[in-house]
């Protein structure tokens, strides 16, 4: 009977030698054979190859990765397409045969459909704007299904491009908790509001997407990371909405406007000071919006006595 213990990847078992008991054996990856190197004994054969599987080949030859590129809803052909040669190849032709290369590279892309053709455009534009907006890739590729199952689905007909593009980020944005308010997308994708809304809600309707609201703690990190605040006051503004939506306080407000009040009064009490004018250009509010706000948790909150004990704190310090 033949013993058998782990190895390492490219062998999966060390085994003795029947014949000589020896434990020198070697491994022929190319006929899949583990023999003895002392008595020449063929021990094992076909066996599996657990390495790596050369099987994309390219003009310069094989190339050392598994079995291509992923898929991926970003690209219009999902990463799967194929082209007939490349553009550089046509100089290295004679006339006859250049002249039939080039026509069949314009059969290729003219037998795509109109539903190619549209994610062709569409996804090289949902790239430029999620450069813009600097979201990460896994935002991008859900983005990308969403508008992929848009177009499929008829939904945007009657619709600008930008609008359905812009408005698959933001659905996808909220999805994955992502704090981007409306305003700020379609001001830096420089798009009309008013349309990017009523698109993203219509395609959510349309395919099923439940979106919850966003919640005015969820852009604390975003806010005081532009602002440069400790994590003790991030800590700070977090306890305060905490408080404010026990009490009922957050209802019927805007999250943001919400954000920057309580960033401001975490900000007093723990001595990093920031004017109103400073955080209303970083969140995208009016100081009217945050004074009200202010004086709202001032008064409701009991914030009073803390903010009077934090003034007494830092006047002791210096």
């Amino acid at each position: 009977m033949v013993t058998k213990t782990r190895t390492s990847k490219k062998s999966k078992f060390i085994q003795k030698c029947p014949e000589c008991k020896s434990i020198n054996l070697t491994i022929d990856e190319k006929r899949g054979e583990v023999i003895c190197k002392s008595c020449g004994l063929v021990i094992e054969e076909n066996e599996i190859d657990f390495g790596q599987e050369w099987r994309e080949f390219s003009g310069d030859g094989e190339s050392k990765r598994r079995a291509g590129s992923p898929m991926s809803f970003a690209k219009h052909d999902m990463g799967t397409g194929t082209e007939v040669g490349s553009v550089s190849e046509v100089y290295g032709l004679k006339g006859s045969d250049r002249r039939k290369f080039i026509r069949m590279r314009k059969w290729h892309n003219r037998s795509s459909t109109s539903l190619e053709r549209n994610l062709k455009y569409a996804l090289v534009e949902l790239r430029r704007v999620s450069s813009l907006l600097n979201v990460p890739p896994a935002i991008e590729e859900e983005a990308a299904r969403i508008y992929r199952l848009a177009v499929t689905k008829g939904l945007v007909r009657g619709r600008s491009m930008e609008s359905v593009v812009v408005g698959a980020i933001y659905i996808s944005s909220r999805l994955f908790n992502l704090p981007r308010s409306l305003n700020e997308v379609t001001n830096k994708t420089n798009t009309n509001k008013r349309d990017v809304g009523k698109t993203y809600r219509f395609i959510a309707r349309e395919l099923g997407i439940k979106l919850l609201p966003s919640g005015p703690t969820d852009y604390i990190p975003k806010f005081a990371n532009k602002l440069s605040f400790s994590a003790e006051t991030q800590t700070k503004a977090i306890e305060i909405l905490k408080t404010a939506q026990e009490q009922e306080l957050t209802s019927g407000r805007g999250p943001t406007g919400l954000a920057a009040a309580a960033l401001y009064v975490a900000s007093l009490i723990t001595g990093e000071k920031r004017t109103q004018r400073e955080i209303a250009d970083v969140v995208g509010v009016t100081e009217v919006t945050i004074r009200n706000r202010y004086k709202e948790m001032i008064e409701k909150l009991n914030l009073d006595k803390m903010l009077e004990e934090a003034k007494l704190k830092l006047e002791g310090a210096e």
